[in-house]
């Protein structure tokens, strides 16, 4: 699982850019987040790396967390 720190969404349209950036890379991947934590968590055998040019690519500054 990798836990990302997304601290610019601001709203339910940020989560859903988000989500869709995420589901870009991995259309099967399991994908949580908490607006209010600024937190998304995804479940996926594809490379950390991927979801965290996604999100950017996105407009997003995904930091990962742990």
């Amino acid at each position: 699982m990798y836990d990302f720190q997304v601290s610019d969404m601001t709203c339910a349209h940020c989560v859903a850019t988000v989500e869709r950036a995420v589901k870009s890379v991995d259309s099967a991947a399991k994908v949580n987040i908490d607006l209010g934590a600024h937190a998304v968590k995804i479940e996926s055998d594809k490379p950390v790396e991927h979801f965290a040019k996604a999100i950017e690519d996105a407009g997003y500054i995904g930091e990962l967390r742990g």
